[in-house]
């Protein structure tokens, strides 16, 4: 076990204890553009590592309450099929080293770019679906469980070929569609949705033989205390400073990946 991993896997577990966000879109660059993993590897790898410290986090909000499981299953039975979908499409298809690392970078980058805007507008986003009276801009409740699949399905899709998605994107998709749920069971709706499904994912991955399971143990040794960590430091560091650091991060990594 090469002891930078773990080291990697330490900063970015704490990134994600504070923040609640940057799993995927840090860790899977961090293994692509600085220790020069293949990017269907990098991919495949974090599935895995996500989907198993997020099922801490997704335990806890359990206990807590701040699930909605209806949200949960709605996005699921989207996410679940479009993400076994997308890894029978890559099996078929058989697409060669070079193609494949083309297409998963350009998605990557894409998905990158996306996150960082989601992050940057995260609370402008609440703020455009409430009028200033107070009442709520939201899709009537006949339109919502097929909004809700169609999410999780278009989720499912990005998170197989990026490992980006399950995260950030789902809050922000929250945000839009449920604008009345809290913030609180908006995060922990997301990380619940993002257990199975990075799951399925990693398991999909591994199947095509695109997970390194030594570098698998190599950032689970360092993530799981960095997550420790930064959930108890949470409360005492600013997200408003936080985020906006994280944020333009993400859009030099993202930047540098479309120019690669």
């Amino acid at each position: 076990m090469d002891w930078l991993y773990t080291v990697s896997g330490f900063l970015v577990g704490l990134i994600v204890g504070v923040t609640g966000v940057g799993g995927g879109s840090l860790m899977t660059p961090l293994l692509v553009l600085f220790f020069g993993v293949s990017p269907a590897t990098a991919v495949g790898t974090d599935l895995l590592y996500a989907s198993i410290t997020k099922s801490l986090g997704g335990w806890v909000h359990s206990r807590n309450g701040s699930v909605d499981w209806k949200i949960v299953g709605l996005l699921s039975l989207g996410s679940l099929p479009a993400a076994l979908l997308t890894i029978a499409l890559l099996k078929y298809l058989a697409l060669d080293a070079k193609t494949l690392k083309s297409l998963v970078t350009g998605v990557l980058s894409i998905a990158l770019l996306l996150t960082a805007t989601a992050l940057l507008l995260k609370d402008r986003i609440r703020k455009i679906a409430q009028r200033e009276d107070g009442t709520v801009y939201e899709l009537h409740h006949r339109h919502l469980p097929a909004a809700t699949i169609v999410t999780g399905a278009v989720v499912g899709m990005l998170v197989i070929i990026s490992s980006i998605g399950a995260g950030v994107l789902g809050t922000v998709a929250l945000l839009f569609l449920y604008p009345r749920l809290s913030a609180v069971r908006v995060v922990g709706t997301d990380i619940a949705h993002a257990v199975p499904l990075t799951a399925v994912a990693g398991m999909g991955h591994l199947a095509l033989g695109t997970v390194d399971l030594v570098l698998l143990g190599s950032l689970l040794l360092g993530s799981l205390p960095g997550i420790y960590i930064g959930s108890h430091l949470s409360a005492k560091v600013p997200e408003k400073i936080l985020r906006p650091i994280l944020a333009t991060m993400l859009l030099i990594i993202g930047t540098r990946l479309v120019l690669s």
